[in-house]
């Protein structure tokens, strides 16, 4: 890793990092013993299932639990694993571990991986970051095991939960329901109180990202004293949680006994950002809860988490900005914080960039495949999102459709912008500026 370092920014040592563990998954997956027909997937399924599992989307061709045997899972859930908590944190804790000493580039690398503010403490915070992930799945299977054990004996019950916990927890949103009915999900423990709660915490946890929890665990209850990127994902995560619930629990699950009602409720605004679990049939919920789960989908979760999407912290940065507009402020802020102008352009390139990702796609397989374009929309903001939420139409997808798919989720997980900067020369070419002119707009 070091010799091949120095040739190679960050950028692209993250792109082609998540690249090689897909091609390497994908490997595997090929072998006879994956498969519960003992043949082998063909390369295109294993490599549609590797990318899934390692940009933690959850999107699959094949039912899980029926079509991969108990090898084939492993494989998946370490795929998950790696993938959620990033090949360069996993590869700095291998070098860590190895007592192999970790250089100024290498710390550089991780801090971009991660979302860190600085170099300094980046190895330790590494540690932290493992120690964490670990503690938190381990928790979480232990709320979740004695429904599991109950449900499928001992032995499997132990390894249901500890698998649910880490898909959940990293946002895969990859399940082996597939044993109640195919493509199942969580439907069958829809109400369940410990396995809702538990897998919503988890996806939570997961998403609001790493320099959040060091956030947290420094200053405690002190919020007052968190960083300001921490204020703003909490505040933000809280408010994409309770809202859209509000919505689901008076428009779309009023049928339903209280108790499932509620949880459905508060699962639904979760799940999209970006597990893919769910616990209701998605095909029965109207157009506007699906446009709003699309929505959901699109933004994600937080900076240096397991989440995919454009992120929490960009919708807030855009709507700030749109507030400072209408209130004709010169700059946008947050808890007496100005944000700079470069983080407002990155912010607009990056939701140019999800939502014409997302448009695209969902056009050509709206034609390619004869599809309704909302169907289709769905499954492309779920891929680019790296959610896994599905209407149901992936697995009869052609291949071009796929291939989309696949590309969609790999620059989702990678980030859009760690792709372009990986493309483009360290120059930055004439630095003279030009003369201005004014456009008008709106």
């Amino acid at each position: 890793m070091t010799n091949i370092n120095r040739g190679l920014s960050s950028s692209q040592i993250i792109i082609l990092g998540f690249a090689a563990l897909i091609l390497l998954g994908s490997l595997l997956l090929m072998l006879p013993f994956a498969t519960q027909s003992g043949q082998g997937a063909s390369f295109f399924d294993a490599l549609f299932t590797s990318t899934s599992a390692v940009c933690v989307t959850g999107l699959v061709i094949h039912d899980t639990a029926t079509y991969w045997n108990t090898f084939g899972h492993v494989i998946i859930i370490t795929l998950i694993q790696i993938g959620g908590m990033g090949i360069v944190t996993v590869a700095v804790a291998v070098f860590v571990l190895s007592g192999k000493r970790i250089d100024l580039k290498q710390r550089s690398t991780m801090q971009e991986a991660i979302s860190a503010h600085k170099v300094g403490g980046i190895v330790r915070l590494t540690g932290f970051i493992i120690k964490t992930s670990f503690l938190i799945e381990l928790i979480g299977a232990l709320i979740m095991a004695p429904t599991f054990i109950k449900e499928f004996g001992i032995l499997k019950g132990i390894w249901y939960a500890v698998f649910h916990s880490i898909s959940a927890f990293c946002n895969a949103g990859i399940d082996l329901m597939g044993v109640k009915a195919p493509y199942s999900s969580l439907t069958h423990f829809v109400g369940n109180p410990a396995v809702n709660f538990a897998i919503m915490a988890l996806i939570v946890t997961g998403g609001i990202g790493f320099m959040t929890w060091e956030d947290i665990k420094t200053n405690k209850l002190r919020i007052r004293e968190y960083r300001m990127q921490s204020k703003v994902i909490l505040s933000t995560t809280l408010s994409l949680i309770l809202l859209p619930a509000i919505y689901f629990y008076f428009f779309e699950f009023s049928g339903m006994p209280l108790n499932k009602r509620v949880w459905s409720s508060l699962f639904q605004s979760v799940t999209p950002r970006t597990a893919g679990f769910n616990v209701v049939d998605l095909t029965k919920i109207s157009e506007v809860g699906t446009a709003i789960t699309i929505l959901l989908m699109l933004i994600g979760g937080s900076p240096g988490s397991t989440a995919g999407g454009m992120k929490t912290t960009t919708l807030a940065v855009m709507l700030s900005t749109m507030v400072s507009v209408f209130q004709r402020r010169e700059h946008t802020h947050f808890f007496g914080r100005r944000i700079s102008s470069d983080t407002i352009r990155s912010a607009a390139t990056v939701l140019m960039m999800y939502i014409s990702l997302f448009l695209t796609g969902g056009f050509i397989i709206s034609r390619v495949e004869g599809l309704s374009l909302l169907a289709c929309l769905y499954e492309t903001a779920s891929a680019v999102g790296t959610v896994g939420l599905t209407l149901g139409i992936t697995p009869g997808l052609g291949t071009i459709s796929k291939i989309i798919l696949i590309l969609l989720m790999y620059i989702g997980r990678v980030g859009g912008l760690t792709l372009i900067f990986s493309t483009l020369t360290a120059s930055r070419g004439n630095t003279s500026r030009l003369p201005q002119e004014k456009i008008t707009v709106g």
